[in-house]
């Protein structure tokens, strides 16, 4: 019934297996791919024709998770997989990003390229098998592929290159967490977050990957020899060569002129001049004959900024090719914010804040790996009016989300520890101005922000974007790039890092891929770049501010021992929710102890922990304690001291003279002083008001003679037969006298309603 071809390899210490025509026969091209226990199933589906008019390649990548492929049911009210969530967006990003370029110029038939998580086992990422699937579906579907790509995530421990570690683990134990796919020849495609590493690590890194991939990329091609498909026959046979010459004519020396305007509104306006004069001479062409007509206006706008830049060295605005933009730099922008700043970078800027906030504002991850939570998030928005434009204003699309996700890589390895800082740290990007890597703008303004909310990071951090501009063995290297030179350029190579090393390293490309030789360049000058980038930040704020915001709450960590925690939460959460209502301050508490209480208000904090420390502090005998008395009974006063405990002060120790009430000297939620007479071994306090002045908290002599001790009881000896101590009680069993009953008068009702330690 199938005819199912199969190819295993062994790569990294585990087998991979690409599988196809068992499932979705109906699809162009589909693949099974197994890596451990981890299934991926990718599905590619090519419409058979083009709509008419269409000038654009309309490629859609969907990743998503099954939470049944973890054996999970999803949390939330709906019980099923709903909108794509942060990761399932970042990978689809990441399987299009160096899939896109791979298709031939002039293909607009839309494609489909649909991965789903069968099965995870918790050990082996999804996102790299996912790639790897979608890869072998499309090589094998017939489409106009020019791959294969292979691709392989990297971690780096102890000085040595890992091999797909998990990634959650990759940076908690080592370096570096990188993901690179590549064709056989060249990389396409890098994504990473590092902890410092140079550049010559970073490159060794990406080497190692492409490695790696390059056997993978074997796999795939003996999975198509057994199983691809015929490839589709698509028309290469127009020549736009006339078209293009007849525009130079009309408005190419219009186009070289708008290119030499450095404002980028006035280089926008005489741009679309030209487009409007090449569109009028045109305009009695047939609709085809229209649609080629303005690609090729593309096509020469390209050509005339391309061949400035590689043979004059002249950019777009004059700029020398490593030089950057002219910055400036403001803090404490906003005044209510907890942290703030203004970054512009020429007709780039962001502003960026920087939120504290505690354990409860938190984010929770609902995962394939179960719930996790975050303490630091970054989100990203860019609105129509950044770049003068009108369009929708509203939820975040994928754009928006990778280039935030780019910026908390970024930023996310200079971070403190959460026990040296123990608040969820929030920074908001609003790109208010864009002309060329917003997302790098984000990355220098938010670590600003966040210096100036009091985020103790270990160093600040900077980043820049470069553009490669590549003709043949010809090729230039661009620092800070602007919006036209990234889409008009072959790559886009966004790095960010401190002084001592990289975060972060992005690379996009739109050709067949670049070499190491190039990269290396780019890292180099992008070193250089990131430094100037810094010390112009460092003229707005060279260092952390050592206090926080007045606005900013603030959050003090207590340890106590675990036998301890039971108390200080109480019976169903009672005291500790009477801790914060009292108090005012927000208190978590974990299991190994530790205690986090946050107000913005400090005398909250401090009543708060003053509470705790009562709760859990051991009452020593002789101490004099602040207490309030909390019940009143016949024979004394129950007082609260300490936060959290009780003691008895009896009747005989309110004063010096004989008391005939308890009421008489005190009442419900008086504030007493009081002193610690006697612990019993059941935990059991005895307390005293007499011997303390109630009005300074001094101790006072005792005046009162001490009592003599009291003769020990007889021996009542072994309990035996209950009926034999019974007998005193009117004769109900045994022959025991135990002699009369001891006068029950005195005070107040006698020992018979006192606490234990006070019968003697």
């Amino acid at each position: 019934m199938f005819d199912t071809k199969t190819v295993s390899l062994e790569w990294g210490g585990k087998t991979l297996t690409l599988e196809t025509g068992r499932i979705a026969r109906q699809a162009d091209g589909a693949v099974l791919a197994t890596y451990g226990e981890t299934v991926v199933l990718c599905a590619v589906t090519a419409a058979k024709s083009v709509k008419e008019g269409q000038d654009f390649f309309p490629l859609t990548v969907h990743y998503q998770e099954k939470f049944s492929s973890a054996g999970r049911i999803p949390g939330g009210f709906f019980k099923r997989e709903r909108g794509a969530t942060e990761k399932e967006t970042l990978t689809s990003r990441l399987i299009d990003r160096p899939i896109r370029p791979l298709f031939p110029e002039g293909f607009y038939n839309e494609i489909n390229v649909i991965c789903q998580v069968m099965s995870y086992d918790g050990e082996t990422e999804a996102d790299i098998v996912a790639m790897i699937a979608a890869s072998a579906a499309l090589t094998i579907s017939g489409v106009p592929f020019m791959g294969p790509i292979g691709a392989a995530r990297v971690g780096f421990v102890d000085g040595e290159y890992v091999l797909n570690p998990k990634q959650e683990t990759a940076l908690a134990d080592g370096r570096l967490d990188l993901v690179v796919a590549a064709t056989q020849d060249a990389v396409m495609m890098v994504e990473s977050e590092a902890k410092e590493l140079t550049e010559e690590e970073m490159l060794g890194a990406v080497m190692f990957a492409h490695d790696e991939s390059r056997k993978v990329i074997g796999a795939i091609i003996d999975l198509a020899e057994q199983a691809a498909k015929d490839p589709w026959e698509i028309d290469t046979s127009d020549d736009t060569s006339a078209i293009k010459e007849k525009l130079r004519g009309i408005v190419g020396a219009d186009i070289a002129a708008a290119y030499k305007l450095t404002d980028k509104s006035a280089r926008s306006n005489a741009l679309n001049e030209a487009r409007a004069k090449a569109k009028e001479a045109f305009a009695g062409e047939e609709p085809q004959t229209q649609m080629v007509a303005n690609k090729a206006v593309k096509k020469l706008e390209s050509e005339i900024v391309r061949t400035a830049i590689l043979k004059d060295g002249q950019r777009i605005d004059g700029r020398k090719l490593d030089q950057v933009r002219p910055i400036e730099s403001i803090v404490g922008f906003l005044p209510r914010t907890h942290g703030s700043a203004l970054f512009t970078r020429g007709e780039t800027q962001a502003i960026c804040t920087t939120t504290l906030g505690t354990k409860d504002a938190e984010q929770m991850i609902d995962g394939l790996d179960g719930l996790t939570y975050s303490n630091f998030m970054l989100h990203y928005n860019f609105p129509p009016y950044s770049v003068g434009e009108v369009g929708r204003f509203g939820a975040p699309g994928r754009r928006e989300i990778g280039h935030g996700k780019l910026a908390w890589r970024a930023l996310h390895p200079v971070l403190p520890s959460h026990e040296d800082f123990p608040y969820t740290i929030r920074i908001l990007s609003d790109i208010t101005e864009s002309n060329g890597s917003s997302s790098m703008a984000t990355v220098c303004g938010g670590c600003l922000s966040m210096m100036d909310a009091g985020v103790p990071i270990e160093r600040p951090v900077s980043g820049i974007a470069m553009g490669l501009i590549l003709e043949g063995e010809d090729f230039a290297v661009l620092s800070d790039i602007l919006g036209d030179e990234d889409h008009l350029g072959d790559m886009d190579f966004k790095v960010a890092g401190t002084e001592a090393g990289i975060t972060s390293l992005q690379m996009d490309i739109k050709i067949a891929g670049i070499t190491k030789e190039i990269m290396a360049k780019a890292l180099e000058q992008a070193k250089g770049g990131r430094a100037h980038i810094l010390g112009e930040m460092q003229k707005a704020l060279g260092s952390a501010r050592t206090e926080l915001s007045a606005h900013a709450p603030r959050i003090e960590t207590m340890q106590i021992d675990k036998s301890k925690i039971r108390d200080v939460i109480g019976t169903g959460g009672k005291v500790i929710r009477e801790i914060v209502a009292e108090t005012g301050a927000k208190v978590d508490i974990d299991d190994e102890g530790v205690i986090k209480i946050s107000s913005s208000d400090l005398s909250q904090i401090e009543a708060a922990k003053k509470w705790i420390e009562g709760i859990v502090e051991e009452a020593e005998v002789g101490k004099i304690y602040n207490g309030k008395v909390v019940n009143i009974v016949d024979f004394g006063a129950f007082v609260n001291f300490m936060g959290g405990k009780d003691g008895l002060v009896h009747v005989s120790e309110m004063r010096n003279e004989r008391v005939e009430k308890p009421t008489d000297v005190v009442s419900e939620g008086q504030e007493v002083k009081v002193k610690v007479l006697e612990i019993d071994n059941r935990g059991k306090v005895r307390l005293s008001m007499r011997v303390v002045d109630q009005e300074t908290g001094e101790e006072l002599e005792d005046t009162r003679p001490a009592r003599e001790p009291r003769e020990p009881r007889g021996d009542r000896g072994p309990r035996g037969d209950r009926g034999d101590r019974r007998g005193g009680r009117g004769g109900r069993g045994g022959d025991r006298d135990r002699g009369p009953r001891r006068d029950r008068g005195g005070d107040n009702g006698g020992e018979a309603h006192m606490p234990d330690f006070l019968k003697d």
